[in-house]
This record gives C-alpha cells, sequence and structure tokens, in this order.
C-alpha cells in the first residue's frame, strides 16, 4: 500500500504538516516495499484556490492509498472521497512516526471536513 504524508519538509525525520493541500511536502511511502518519494507540493503552498484538490490530484496520479495529515479542507475532502482514498489524522510528530502509526492501526480515519 502506498501512503502519503503531509510533511513541514523533505526528510523522513520533518515533522508532519498539520496542513494538507498546503503542506509544503508530501513524503510517499511504499508500505510493501519501503521505498520512498518526496513530493515537493510548491504549487499548492502557494495556489489561490483548489490546493487540496490538486494535491489529491497528484497523489491519486502516484498510486497512493491513503493519506496521512492533520486536518483535511472541504474541496480536498471531496477530491478524496472521488478518488477513494481514505485519510488518517494525526497530531505532530515525525512523518517516520506518523508512518509507524499507521502501519501499527493507531492512527483515526477523518470522517469529514475540518
Amino acid at each position: 500500500m502506498k501512503i502519503a504524508v503531509s510533511s513541514q519538509g523533505p526528510d523522513p525525520t520533518s515533522l508532519v504538516d498539520p496542513r494538507f493541500g498546503r503542506a509544503h511536502y508530501f513524503r510517499v511511502v511504499d508500505c510493501a516495499t519501503g521505498q520512498q518519494n518526496v513530493v515537493d507540493n510548491e504549487a499548492g503552498v502557494n495556489a489561490a484556490h483548489g490546493a487540496g484538490t490538486q494535491a489529491v490530484q497528484t497523489l491519486a496520479s502516484m498510486g497512493v492509498q491513503a493519506v496521512i495529515t492533520g486536518h483535511v479542507g472541504p474541496k480536498a475532502w471531496t477530491a478524496l472521497q472521488v478518488a477513494k482514498i481514505p485519510a488518517y489524522a494525526v497530531s505532530g510528530g515525525t512523518v517516520e512516526e506518523a508512518v509507524r502509526a499507521f502501519v501499527a492501526g493507531k492512527l483515526p480515519l477523518v470522517d469529514n471536513a475540518a
């Protein structure tokens, strides 16, 4: 399963970004292989509108099957629902800590836009 974590920096030790669409980076992790990629979300950070929708489109095109973030806005929530990508909530910590918590089944599923 491929997951994407909203991140304040490009490294696994970077803090999770509480924003989804306007996160500076997404760290995409393949839980089966351990392979990781970084997506620079500069376009989303600087977007006037539709940052969350644009982020969902980018991540879906990469085969991401779940996202981990602090909160999801209404437009991003709708886009995630259409793409059938569940979102999981995390508050604080590093990307690698969030991934470990997800793999251990300790993150709650987001059930609505924040």
